[in-house]
Formats: C-alpha cells, structure tokens, sequence
C-alpha cells in the first residue's frame, strides 16, 4: 500500500510538471549568423549592414560581421572562419560576383545555409539548395533612372540632340553591368534615341573616382547635357567637378541610385535630378529573415526581390528617413 501511494505521488508530480512545461513560452531560436560585407567605407553597404543587424536584434540573432574590405581573398577567409566557427547561417554581399561560387561551394560542402544580399551572384539561377539571393531587380534600376533622364531631357528642349556620360560602378559586380546596359538600352529607343552616350567609365562607385573622371571629361571637352551614375556617390562626385569648374547645375541632368542621405540632400539642393530608392534596410533585413528561415530548415524562394522605387524631386521627402 506504501509503495502504491508513492508511486501515486510520483505520477501526480510528473503530470503537473509536464503539464507546467507544456504551459511555458516556446524558447526563441537563438541562431549565430555570421557576416560578411564589401567594404565598411561603402555608403550603401554601410545601411546594409545597420539593416542586417536591427533585424538580427530584434529577432534575437547573434551576429558577426566581418569587413571584406573590397578584397575576394578576405572574403573567402571569412566564410572559411565562419564555418570553422560552427554558424547556423552566412550572409555575403559579395566582393566579386564573379567569386561567388568558390563561396557556394565552401557553404554547400559544410552543409551551412548561404544568403547572398544586394549584389547578384554569378550563378544564381544554379545555386544548391540552402542558398538565396535577397536584392533587387536591377533590370529595373537603370531603366527607371535613364527613362525620367530622358523625360527631363525633353522637357527642357533637348530632344533635337543631348550629349552624356555615364559614371559606371565595379565591373566585377553583376549591379554596374546591368544598370549600364539598362541605360544604353533605353537611349536606344525612339524616345530617347536623341541622348548620345559621349564616353562611359567605371569610379569604382566612388565618390572621389567620379569626381576625378568627371574633371578630366571636362577638360577634354564640353560640358554634357546629362550624366548618368550607377550609383548616388558617384552622382555627387560628378557634380562636385561639375560644380568645380562653373557648370551652372540647372543646365545638366544628373541621375543616381540607391537614394542615400547625401544623395537626398544633393536633390534638395537643386543639383541630383532623379535618383532610386534601393531599400537597404529591407534587403539587409530581408536576408537575415531568410538567413534563420534556412538555419530552422524552412522553405525560402531561390530569389527573393525587393523592388526598386523612382525618386524625384516631387516625391523626395517621402524617402528621408527610408535609407
């Protein structure tokens, strides 16, 4: 009777105690994601990677990031870190988009979940499984930002005949090739087939660099009637020599992408004349969204866009606070 009533109570505790235990919070999935960007010094890069971390924040993500520092070789080592280390998931923007599948291979071969954010990698549409891409379009970038150069154009009585130049990202990135080709691609039709392109160079989306290019384009000729940056960095460097050398700004079309802070301010102040709204925080949080989905074993689309938005002068208070 004794061991009976013993074995009775032991019962009892253990009901109430699973019971208790299914009646707990369901613990967070703490996941260590590891990192790593371009180059810190990059303006856009940067918002990138505020984004990636808030998100990690907020989800309860431990996260490492790491500074690739414009070097393919860096980049790899860190991968090669972050496996040895034991993540649960890695993100990359990628140095070269054309050193993408050494890094593929590497976080396949370990059996780590890889997220590729913003730049496109080469081989995209072959990744293995556990391996995304979270960017944008850039079919969209280029053509949204050379269509409104084109219209502004026109609007002040240039469709008889305009003259340009295109400040070009890193040719190693897949983003610079596309977002040019997008732009020669629309100067090429009807509508706009009265825009020549003068010359075409890369600033390495460089703020400096174009501004640099811009100064000797200017000194071996006239002034164009538009200038067309892949990106907004290299739009205010081109408008820093343009400025330099007494070109009046209301006499020039100047696009850009990403609607950066600086590039914002630039617009406000009469000088960027269109601009794209490339939404770092959502890229950056979208791939650490995708980054714990992978690491918990769920299902993510091979490639997850967030799309690209026109920012003018019009509509360019709307986007102050977006990057």
């Amino acid at each position: 009777m004794k061991k009976f009533l013993i074995s009775t109570a032991l019962a009892a505790l253990w009901s109430t105690a699973f019971a208790a235990t299914l009646s707990m919070p369901a613990t967070a999935f703490a996941a260590k994601l590891g990192v790593s960007i371009v180059n810190f010094d990059n303006n856009f890069q940067t918002l990138l990677m505020h984004g990636m971390q808030a998100r990690a924040k907020e989800k309860g993500a431990d996260i490492q990031v790491e500074d690739a520092q414009n070097d393919v070789a860096k980049q790899l080592d860190q991968v090669k870190n972050f496996i040895a280390s034991g993540v649960d998931a890695i993100i990359v923007t990628l140095v070269d988009t054309n050193a993408s599948k050494t890094i593929s291979e590497e976080a396949a071969k370990a059996g780590i979940p890889l997220v590729f954010v913003n730049l496109e990698p080469v081989d995209m549409a072959k990744l293995p499984e556990k391996q995304v891409y979270v960017g944008s379009n850039e079919v969209e970038s280029g053509t949204l930002e050379a269509f409104e150069v084109c219209k502004m154009l026109r609007a002040k009585g240039k469709s008889a005949g305009a003259t340009a130049y295109i400040v070009m990202g890193s040719l190693v990135h897949q983003a610079a090739l596309q977002r040019t080709k997008d732009v020669e691609q629309i100067f090429a039709t009807d509508m706009c087939n009265f825009i020549k392109v003068t010359d075409k160079q890369s600033s390495e989306r460089s703020r400096d660099n174009a501004q640099n290019l811009m100064t000797n384009w200017l000194t071996a000729g006239a002034a164009p009637d538009a200038v067309i940056a892949n990106n907004d960095e290299s739009a205010i460097g081109a408008i820093l020599a343009l400025k330099a050398n007494g070109v009046d700004m209301k006499n020039v079309v100047v696009g850009g992408i990403d609607a950066t802070q600086d590039g914002l301010q630039a617009m406000k102040a009469g000088e960027l004349s269109v601009t794209v709204f490339q939404n770092a925080k959502g890229q950056g949080g979208g791939g650490v969204d995708a980054a714990l989905a992978l690491a918990k074993g769920e299902k993510v689309d091979r490639v997850v866009y967030v799309p690209f938005e026109l920012v003018t002068p019009a509509n360019a208070a709307e986007y102050l606070d977006k990057n």
